[in-house]
């Protein structure tokens, strides 16, 4: 199921009608109390939505405060959220992925480009996805199916971008991302303007994996990569 908080009924009646062409069930809302409404009863019978399609200017508590009230609660904090607006600014931009979006899509934008994007998020976000069981990088392990990351012996409690920069990075020991390609390979768009939501989630990977946090390298003028070795 994903939901669309759209107020153009227009726009939100064509999404929905392109993502059930596209084989995916789909509801369409208003605004910010619909939603949440919603999601209530999502969680009351755990039957979660796969995503979040979003737009920013919305009657009510606008997209970014929406978005911010998901991330802070550890009952929706894992939904993958695209933002779709009209503003194509990089204020707008970063603003989103820094709060937690997984994507942007500026209006005015073609439904195959939607789905197309939906697929990708979808993907990313590891549904449907068969990682491998365990992986290890030193003293870090990762376990895909349980979603559950150690240093050394400790576990580690990581947000969704976090775990996913640290698989990313894991899977490709010794590989030095770019942070333009980090903003691609985690955030799923091309933008070559605005870097600093990369350097920012490094730094709180980093601190969170406390003395293994020296795995994480930086190379100067190029980007980042994990260490394989003591």
């Amino acid at each position: 199921m994903i939901f669309c908080v759209e107020d153009d009924v227009s726009i939100r009646d064509l999404m929905i009608y392109a993502l059930r062409t596209s084989d995916y069930e789909a509801r369409g809302f208003n605004d910010g109390r619909e939603l949440f409404e919603a999601l209530e009863t999502s969680i009351a019978t755990g039957e979660m939505p796969e995503m979040i399609m979003l737009d920013i200017m919305l009657p009510g508590d606008d997209g970014l405060e929406i978005l911010r009230k998901l991330k802070s609660n550890t009952a929706t904090k894992e939904i993958p959220v695209i933002m779709t607006t009209a503003k194509g600014t990089e204020f707008d931009k970063v603003i989103g992925l820094d709060t937690g979006a997984d994507d942007y899509l500026t209006k005015p934008f073609g439904m195959m480009e939607m789905i197309a994007r939906v697929n990708a998020v979808l993907r990313r976000t590891g549904t449907g996805s068969k990682e491998p069981d365990i992986i290890k990088v030193g003293p870090l392990t990762i376990n895909g199916n349980a979603h559950i990351v150690t240093a050394g012996d400790e576990a580690v409690e990581l947000t969704l971008k976090e775990y996913e920069l640290l698989h990313l990075f894991m899977k490709n020991p010794e590989r030095v991302f770019t942070r333009e390609n980090l903003l691609s390979e985690i955030w799923g768009i091309d933008y070559r303007g605005e870097t600093r939501t990369v350097d920012v989630h490094i730094g709180t990977l980093r601190t969170k994996l406390g003395p293994c946090g020296k795995y994480i390298e930086t190379v100067r003028g190029v980007g980042y990569k994990i260490r394989s070795g003591e």
